[in-house]
């Protein structure tokens, strides 16, 4: 064989070393981005995210949170990796990292720019949702300038927004929302990034300022997101070149002035949130952007109808324009939306009926149209496409029967239909069926219908009261909360077995027709904080152990049955902000815990009960050691003797009435408070059902006519005569219920001393041993509520004049009960339905059935023996610490005066405000949403009283504080009132000096407690 020649063996060692180099060349580099991968684990401690990171295995490329292009690495994501130290300046050493992502660790410090701007060749930085703090460096363009996205987003960066963030030309993503700067940032600059595509300064305290004019060079923006920064102005109509936009965020900002018409012709707008501002002005009509998905205008001040072009938009899925003044009928096409899933039009001023077959066509999950106008019946086809979870219709006036195929719809999770007027059954299988049903609250209706024995374990709320339903007490709930079903028809007795109700923390069983006994087991509901059986047909005694052992009641009403036997000693044991046992059979002695002050009106009518000789209770003293034993026994003795002598008094108290009726007229007590020229027969012989002109819960009230007299020798008013008195009738029928004897003794203590002009008149009350009557002057016009709120309202909306008038009347005598009597007179519930009108609408003060007289005057609070008042109308701190003074009829009055000044109802806040209208107003004065001319009713329509309306919706917030303190005595009230009434001549003050007891008005308007 024949050996190579040397030039041969000569290139092939030449090769092989070349190959041998190159090799070794490519091997140095990545040897260095193994050593700094290992030393950034080592700088952050070696969290356990990074376990795979090893010198053992060198395919680095492979391990958690890196990528690597051509071998070499380019990326590193670390998101959520728990990262606590500082970003070590080793990361910069991968030369060829251009993509970091570090978000959502628990960084802390100043913005890592020492560690971060070596990074030649970097262009996504993502630094968010860490704990960053402090002032971005003014030199932040040192970063690379080929930076194409960054996010500072959701940390705590604080200051202004440097001027060379413009030194990022490519910049495509800039995102510095949810931080705390506080200073500006720069719009010129910002405007200068012209390849941004998304922009979000959202959710920073800057300072405030308009919307820079800069932004409209912006003209690739598809995203532009700056909710909650303290926006001021308009929205420029330089921002109609921003056509790609796909996303508008401006809520929750100081924002006024029309939406501008170029935003609803943005061809490729799908988001638009502009709620919480103060736009004004309509919708528009011509609208073109038809790729929206998602409109949300709410809370603004915006008005006119809801244009009909909407309905050309079929990729929407979500419309809220609730909290505005809109106005019209719901456009009837809104039903062929395709897409439509939730709808809130809540609190607006819609009329008209829900169009039909609305949800027929879409995929209609919520229905929220509450406070409104709005009539007629549900459609059927609410719940036709089974997504419905949400029906929220309370406060309209809605008729008719609930649909029965809503029976069907078992995705619902709420029903809210409360205060409308619907008719009818009930579906029941609501009740049971439905598996993730949580609340039913359709209270204040004329439904029918029963309960089953069981119900879904999944409902925790029910309001069902002042309705038709019949029938027994569920024996099972077993997630129920809250069950209030008081006014309807239940009968039968509670459930024996009341373990499977024991997450109960409210029973309200007021006012049916239950009967039975109180059940042992209702010891087993441990978290009942309020029990109310009253005015039922209960019997038996109260079981000891059972109620007392109740560790979180704080509510018992047992009033109004047919309880007896002692009252256990355990009630010791209760600590109760509220107890009635009124009007029942008990015996013996009141436990001794009970026989203290607040208490006084818990134990009325029921004769057989005593307390101790130093009690300050109205019921008798015990007498001697074994009273309990006397009582059961003089009881018993009085039992036998009227069963053994029933069928003789009966027998001569027929023949009596019939053979002489005016004798039994003369055991009545007539006492006079003003001079009459009526006797106590004139009135009794009137009291006839075709008389009867109304009832509540303390009576029936009646009219009568009694003709024209005179009575010499009295003044003119008194001389003419009443031709017409309102009577009272304590009680319903019969023997007057004994739970209600304070409210007439209250009236009759409070009215029976104070005279004034703006105080209804107590003409005399008639009492007999089965009767008490309260006889009045009649007022012709009624209740306030009746005239002013529109639902009820069939003469037109009351002019502001007679507003304010009405105001002034109540602040005057309001005045003369807290400043001008000998002691003060506190109401306690102050509201429209106890203002009555006389036919020239002067209005009084009526009802005094709650009425306190405190001893002495000054501002200091006492005690009260139970919360009472109207829900809307009670002052908080009545509720928390049951302590009355004067300004619990301050804040009531202001809750009035709200109401004047807006038009809405005591429980008209929307459901964001719980219903209140004195926290709606709170909020919406004080909070900026809306100015105050645009919270006053707009159903009047003369601006020349916008100021005098202003001026008596912002003394209704001050008197509505929740400081007492902070509320202006009513004197002060009634300064302020007259100065409104004086700016435009409206109040005639024809008693403007002195009030019919001669005290002076000027004085105690200077009298401020």
């Amino acid at each position: 064989m024949a050996k190579p020649k040397l030039p041969t063996l000569l290139l092939v060692t030449v090769f092989i070393i070349i190959v041998l180099a190159s090799n070794s060349d490519s091997a140095r580099p990545k040897d260095a981005e193994l050593r700094t991968l290992l030393t950034i684990m080592r700088d952050w401690g070696n969290p356990t995210a990074l376990s795979s990171w090893n010198s053992q295995n060198t395919s680095y490329c492979k391990w958690q949170g890196v990528s690597c292009n051509n071998g070499r690495v380019a990326k590193l994501s670390f998101q959520l990796f728990y990262i606590t130290n500082p970003i070590p300046a080793s990361i910069c050493s991968l030369k060829n990292l251009t993509y970091l992502d570090i978000s959502y660790n628990n960084l802390t410090g100043e913005f890592p720019a020492a560690a971060l701007n070596a990074c030649s060749a970097l262009h996504y930085l993502d630094l968010s949702n860490n704990m960053f703090s402090g002032v971005l460096p003014a030199d932040i363009n040192k970063l690379p300038p080929g930076m194409e996205h960054l996010n500072l987003s959701s940390n705590g960066f604080s200051g202004s927004v440097p001027l060379t963030i413009a030194g990022f030309p490519k910049l495509k993503s800039l995102l510095l929302d949810t931080n705390s700067f506080n200073g500006s940032y720069p719009g010129a600059a910002v405007g200068y990034l012209t390849e941004l595509e998304t922009l979000t300064l959202a959710s920073n305290p800057f300072s405030p300022g308009p919307i820079p004019d800069d932004f409209a060079r912006l003209k690739n923006l598809k995203m532009l997101w700056m909710s909650e920064m303290n926006l001021t102005g308009v929205i420029p109509n330089k921002l109609s070149s921003l056509t790609e936009l796909t996303l508008l965020a401006l809520y929750e900002n100081n924002l006024e002035g029309a939406i501008p018409a170029w935003v609803w012709k943005l061809p490729k707008l799908e988001i638009l949130y502009l709620y919480a501002n103060s736009f004004t002005g309509g919708i528009g009509h011509h609208l073109t952007a038809f790729n929206l998905q998602q409109i949300d205008l709410s809370t603004n001040l915006l008005t006119g109808p809801i244009p009909e072009a909407i309905c050309d938009m079929k990729n929407l899925t979500v419309l809220y324009l609730y909290y505005n003044f809109f106005t019209g009928m719901i456009p009837p096409s809104i039903v062929l939306l395709p897409n439509l899933e939730d709808i809130k039009l809540f609190d607006n001023r819609l009329v008209g009926p829900l169009p039909p077959e609305l949800g027929k066509h879409s995929p209609l999950g919520n229905l929220e149209v509450s406070n409104n106008f709005l009539t007629g019946e549900l459609p059927e086809t609410l719940c036709f496409k089974k997504k419905l979870y949400d029906i929220v219709v309370f406060n309209n006036s809605f008729s008719g029967e609930f649909p029965a195929i809503l029976g069907e719809c078992v995705t619902l999770k709420n029903i809210l239909a409360y205060n409308n007027n619907f008719t009818g059954v009930f579906p029941e299988l609501v009740w049971s069926a439905f598996p993730v049903l949580t609340t039913v609250m359709i209270q204040n209706n004329n439904f029918t219908g029963v309960l089953p024995a069981e119900l879904s374990p999944n409902i925790t709320k029910i309001y069902i009261g002042n309705n038709r339903f019949s029938g027994t007490i569920p024996q099972s709930a077993t997630g129920l909360l809250w069950f209030e079903e008081e006014n309807n028809y239940f009968s039968g007795g509670l459930p024996t077995d009341m373990t499977k109700l024991a997450s109960l923390t409210v029973l309200h069983l007021a006012f049916n027709t239950i009967s039975g006994s109180i059940p042992t087991s209702i010891k087993d509901l441990k978290r009942l904080n309020y029990l109310n059986l009253s005015s039922n047909q209960i019997i038996g005694v109260i079981p000891a152990g059972v109620i007392g052992s109740l560790p979180a009641l704080t509510v018992l009403d047992l009033s109004n049955n047919k309880l007896g036997g002692d009252i256990p000693d355990d009630f010791n044991n209760l600590r109760l902000s509220y107890l009635n046992l009124s009007s029942n059979l008990f015996v013996g002695e009141v436990p001794a815990a009970l026989q203290t002050s607040p208490y006084n009106g818990s134990f009325l009518d029921n004769p057989a009960l005593c307390v101790e000789s130093n009690s300050a209770l109205p019921v008798p003293k015990c007498s001697g050691r074994n009273s309990k034993a006397k009582i059961i026994f003089s009881v018993s003795i009085t039992s036998f003797a009227v069963v053994s002598f029933a069928a003789v008094c009966v027998g001569w108290d027929i023949y009596r009435r019939k053979k002489n009726r005016r004798d039994v007229l003369t055991s009545w007590k007539v006492t006079p408070f003003r001079a009459l020229d009526f006797t106590g027969h004139d009135i009794f012989s009137n009291i006839r059902e075709e008389n009867l002109i109304g009832r509540g819960g303390s009576g029936k009230v009646y009219l009568i006519h009694l003709g024209s007299k005179k009575v010499a020798g009295k003044g003119r008013d008194e001389a003419a005569g009443r031709s017409t008195v309102a009577v009272k009738q304590i009680g319903n029928a019969g023997k007057p219920d004994g739970s209600l004897e304070k409210e007439f003794q209250a009236e009759v203590a409070a009215l029976g001393g104070l005279r004034h002009g703006n105080i209804i008149d107590l003409l005399c009350c008639v009492s007999g041993d089965d009767t008490k009557l309260l006889v009045y002057e009649y007022m012709e016009n009624g209740s306030l509520d009746r005239w002013l709120h529109r639902r009820r309202n069939k003469h037109g909306p009351l002019s502001w004049p007679t507003r304010l008038s009405i105001a002034v009347d109540v602040a005057r005598g309001l005045s003369y009960m807290h400043h001008g009597f000998t002691r003060l007179v506190i109401h306690r519930d102050v509201k429209c339905s106890n203002i009555l009108l006389d036919s020239g609408f002067r209005a009084k003060i009526a009802d005094f059935g709650l009425a306190r007289i405190l001893a002495t005057a000054g501002g200091e609070s006492e005690p009260a023996s139970a919360v009472c008042g109207t829900f809307g109308y009670i002052a908080p701190e009545y509720v928390s610490r049951a302590r009355v003074s004067e300004k619990v009829d301050v804040y009531s009055f202001g809750v009035v005066l709200l109401e004047l000044a807006t038009g809405r109802g005591p429980q008209d806040g929307g459901t964001e405000s719980g219903s209140c209208l004195a926290k709606w107003a709170s909020k919406r004065y004080k909070g900026g949403g809306l100015c105050a001319a645009d919270m006053v009713d707009g159903e009047i329509q003369d601006t020349a009283y916008v100021d005098d309306m202003v001026a008596v919706l912002e003394l209704g917030v001050i008197c509505t504080g929740e400081d007492p303190a902070s509320r202006p005595a009513m004197s002060e009230v009634l300064r302020r009132l007259l100065q409104c009434g004086r700016s435009h001549g409206v109040v005639v003050d024809d008693h403007s000096d002195k009030d019919v007891c001669g005290v002076d008005v000027d004085s105690l308007e200077g009298m401020v407690l």
